[in-house]
Order: structure tokens, then sequence, then C-alpha cells
């Protein structure tokens, strides 16, 4: 990383690390980056969408732009680690290497200093609110945002259970398009004696139980793989002698392509709206917590290919897309771009547990990538 101080780095990942913040609140974190940028590095800044951050460096010179994405928000989870730098927040911690994430976006940030672009500009955005959604959009719609100028976009995600500092690519779909579904039941309670004086929603909800997996297709290798998970489930309250008189179910949904997430979701709201009348049940179906799926670029994935190749690291083919969600679609959907995977380990805890840390070793592979996108971008 040439004169980088990756010490610097480190202390900073960690800083962050001890401090989450949840989406859509994480200001404590733009500042804590703001703060960096103005002390270390020429980047201009400009807040975005709220809590998240524009760092921009511009060669004065025509060029093509280059977006290089880092997410700042951190997850609801408890941390079970008792190293120095655990979350000092109870219920709130980085559990999915977002902390790592923004730290390789300042070492980029570094070495953009350390040598300025030739032409062109680059622009560094720590983006707020990846894990609810809402970021990716929030950041398009914001005045400030130059929407009009990216030529390119790339992000990584670090990914426990390849190899350390392993880049990991795939042309075409690399995330999945998910969503989740809030349907909503209510028919009418009765003593628990009389059932039949009410509308109990219990076998409407074991109906839609049952269609959600009698249409799940968990084949990720199938081009019309689909995946619903029932992730909450309520009935009535804890009274014995009242039948249940409304009930929750909740649903993710997932496929590697829009068209069929459309279809499937037309299929279940059709579904719901002739349960419910059989039933006797009024319903709503809302939608929240939307990801696109990310599509990569052929051309945008060839940068990454050679940016590894050229800072000397390990590539390898996904054979098929990951199944989580990544808000980065928004951005793939709109301009030619790639995100990519940086190996956080075998041996690493999976992403979204209690005793995940994001492995330090994988900063300087991330910004010596990220530089190489850059500079190949632009034209070095």
């Amino acid at each position: 990383m040439n004169s980088i101080d990756t010490t610097k780095l480190i202390r900073m990942r960690r800083m962050l690390h001890a401090h989450p913040e949840l989406s859509g609140h994480e200001w404590e974190t733009q500042g804590r980056i703001k703060q960096f940028l103005n002390t270390e590095t020429h980047a201009q800044c400009i807040d975005v969408a709220g809590t998240g951050l524009l760092a921009v460096f511009d060669s004065g010179k025509e060029g093509p732009v280059v977006l290089i994405r880092g997410d700042i928000d951190a997850l609801p989870i408890e941390e079970i680690n008792d190293f120095e730098h655990r979350s000092v927040y109870e219920g709130v911690s980085h559990k999915c290497g977002h902390d790592g994430h923004t730290t390789i976006l300042l070492g980029l940030a570094m070495q953009l200093s350390a040598r300025p672009l030739p032409k062109g500009k680059a622009l560094l955005l720590f983006q707020p609110a990846e894990e609810n959604g809402m970021g990716a959009e929030a950041v398009l719609r914001d005045p400030a945002f130059p929407a009009g100028e990216i030529d390119y976009v790339f992000a990584l995600h670090n990914l426990p259970g390849f190899e350390k500092q392993m880049v990991v690519v795939k042309e075409g779909a690399f995330t999945a398009h998910v969503q989740s579904a809030i349907i909503c039941l209510k028919g009418k309670t009765s003593h628990a004696a009389e059932p039949e004086h009410g509308i109990n929603p219990a076998p409407a909800i074991a109906a839609l139980l049952q269609y959600a997996q009698q249409h799940t297709h968990n084949e990720p290798a199938a081009d019309d793989f689909f995946l619903f998970t029932p992730v909450y489930v309520t009935l009535g309250e804890k009274a014995y002698g009242i039948s249940a008189g409304y009930g929750e179910v909740h649903l993710t949904l997932r496929s590697w392509s829009s068209e069929l997430m459309e279809e499937k979701s037309d299929a279940l709201h059709a579904f719901v709206k002739q349960l419910a009348a059989a039933h006797g049940l009024k319903y709503e179906l809302s939608w929240t917590q939307v990801f696109h799926a990310n599509h990569n670029h052929p051309g945008a994935v060839a940068k990454v290919r050679q940016a590894a190749q050229v800072a000397g690291l390990q590539l390898m083919q996904a054979a098929v897309p990951f199944k989580w969600g990544e808000d980065f679609g928004l951005f793939t959907r709109r301009y030619k771009g790639a995100m990519f995977g940086l190996g956080a380990g075998k041996e690493t805890p999976a992403l979204h547990n209690p005793d995940y840390d994001f492995p330090d070793e994988l900063i300087p592979a991330g910004v010596a990538v990220f530089e190489q996108i850059v500079r190949q971008t632009v034209g070095l």
C-alpha cells in the first residue's frame, strides 16, 4: 500500500467497530469518517442522504467518473466477543463488516491523495442504511449526489467461508433480488370454548405457510431459483379463554431475477386475497426492505479481474449468485458496474453471527483492488 499507514487504518476500523450505529442513525460514524478524511486526505466532502458522505477526488481534467461504494451501518445484534474493541452499545454491533468496508474506502482515499488521478474523477460513497435497503435509494434521490456524471460503479463485500484476500467475481447476477412481505389477517375473537362464534385466522395462516413451502425452489444453480422464508408468525394472545381474531405472517422472498420476483409476488397477493375471502377474513399485504439483484456488467467484472491480478491476489469465479440481498443493486441497475467478494477466511464466523469481526488483514487487499480499478477506469 505504498506509504499508507495500515496501523492507522486498523485503529480506525476498530474505533468504528466499537461505536456501531443502526441504519439511518449513523451521525457519529459520519462525523468520524469526515474527520479522518479532512485530516488524512485531500478529499472534498459532501453530505448525502442525511448520514452519508461523498468524498470527491477531482483531477480537474476531463475523463471518466468512477464511484466506489462502502456501507457504514451496523445491525441490531448483541455482540458476544470480549476483545478490547467490542461494541460499547448494547444490542448494536458491526456483524456484516461495514466497519471494514468503510475503512477500505478510507485507505483508498489516502492512496488517491498520495497519488492524485491524472484525469477524471473518483467518488467514494460512504453509504448509510444498507441493512434496511433504504440507503442506496436515498443517495440516488439526493440533489447533492452527482447522479448524471457517473460512468462506472463498484463495491465489495467480505465473504466468510472463502480464503482470506481471495477476490470472488461473477458476471450477471451476483446477489439476489430480496423483498419481505407483511401479511395481516383480521378475523373476530370469540370464547375459546365457542370458536364457531368468531373467525380465527389460524387455518389461513397454516395454509399460507404451506403455500410458501410448496412454492419454494431452493436450487441456487437453477435460473428459476426462488425462496420463501417465514421469518415471523403471530396469532392472538396468551389468553387461553380467547379464540384468536388476528394474526400476522412475515415472509422474505428471494430470486435471481426481478421478473420472477414480480411474478411470484403477484401470485402471493392473489393467493392471500383468495384465502382471506374463503375464510371470511380481512387482510392487508405490504412490502418492505426491497433489495434489487446486483447484475454485474461484463466489462466492469473484467476490470475487477485485472485489478486483482495486478494486486497479486487469488481470483475465483463464483458458480452461483449469493442468496443475500444488497442494495447496491440499485446502482448496478442504473450504471455499468460490479460488486465482488473479498474472502474473509474459511474459519471466520458467518455474517450476522454475534461473534463475527471483520479481519483487519483484508484492508490492504481491498484498498489495492479498488485503487487499481479506479486507475484503470480513468486511465493510468
